[in-house]
């Protein structure tokens, strides 16, 4: 039975996330129904990671076994007709059976846009955290390196986090832009905790305008306490741009514990 992989780009705005819920309208549930569709019966899709309600994505990646043999572009082509405008597929390929979206994950990329004009913008609402206080950008960069490494990200984790641990390793996190203009913060890891990348840009925000020193991040690290941090960023401004993968699953050491799971970043 052939197993595929899809990679999605997706606006988030009137979604309650990627995952099934009772509550609202899915991502998941929209591209299981285009997929119905397509290939004639019930299909089930799992993913790399969940995003939450109005996260976006361009490169989201999922997976999914059917009985029936279409050509790749039935996916990129024929399954596009079919998912609403706002939800695409980008590419497509056949996989190993064994593959797994989630397990092989090698780490990820995640991008937070804000919108520093001093005024606001009517076509950046949906995609961009709106601050119009000018930010201090270098030293938002400088205060970033001390989020670098494997840590405790305790402090950055969600109260209602269901990790099982919230050591994580965070292996690029960039502050690009101009105050006035455009910033984005560019965040790479091998797995996060529930909204650790909007905290952790809520925290360097408060650097950014002034409010706190850039030693200040470290001590917050350091406290593991989610109170001692910044404010969580909305969710419009979040992007999952790319899932990294390698040959096969990442490698495990004995005893090691794995943390290639997200939960709503």
């Amino acid at each position: 039975m052939p197993r595929l992989k899809l990679v999605l780009e997706y606006d988030g705005t009137r979604y309650v996330g990627w995952q099934v819920q009772s509550n609202g309208r899915a991502i998941q549930a929209e591209l299981q129904e285009a997929l119905g569709k397509l290939l004639g019966g019930p299909v089930e899709v799992t993913a790399a990671g969940r995003t939450d309600s109005g996260v976006h994505a361009t490169g989201q990646v999922v997976c999914f076994d059917t009985e029936r043999t279409l050509p790749l572009k039935a996916y990129s082509r024929g399954l596009n007709g079919l998912l609403p405008e706002d939800i695409a597929v980008v590419s497509a390929e056949e996989v190993p059976p064994e593959f797994d979206p989630r397990r092989w994950s090698r780490g990820k990329r995640y991008r937070y846009w804000v919108s520093n004009r001093p005024t606001r913008s009517p076509l950046l609402r949906y995609t961009h955290w709106a601050l119009f206080t000018p930010l201090q950008v270098e030293a938002m960069a400088r205060a970033a390196r001390h989020l670098l490494g494997r840590h405790d990200y305790s402090s950055f984790r969600a109260s209602d986090c269901q990790a099982a641990h919230a050591v994580r390793e965070v292996r690029r996190l960039d502050v690009v832009g101009a105050a006035g203009d455009e910033v984005s913060f560019v965040v790479e890891g091998t797995a996060f905790l529930k909204h650790m990348v909007r905290n952790l840009v809520g925290t360097l925000v408060e650097v950014g305008k002034g409010r706190k020193p850039e030693a200040w991040v470290a001590e917050v690290l350091a406290t593991r306490d989610r109170t001692k941090a910044g404010p969580t960023a909305p969710p419009q401004g979040l992007v999952l741009e790319e899932v990294f993968y390698g040959d096969g699953p990442p490698p495990r050491t004995a005893g090691d514990s794995a943390d290639v799971f997200d939960d709503e970043p």
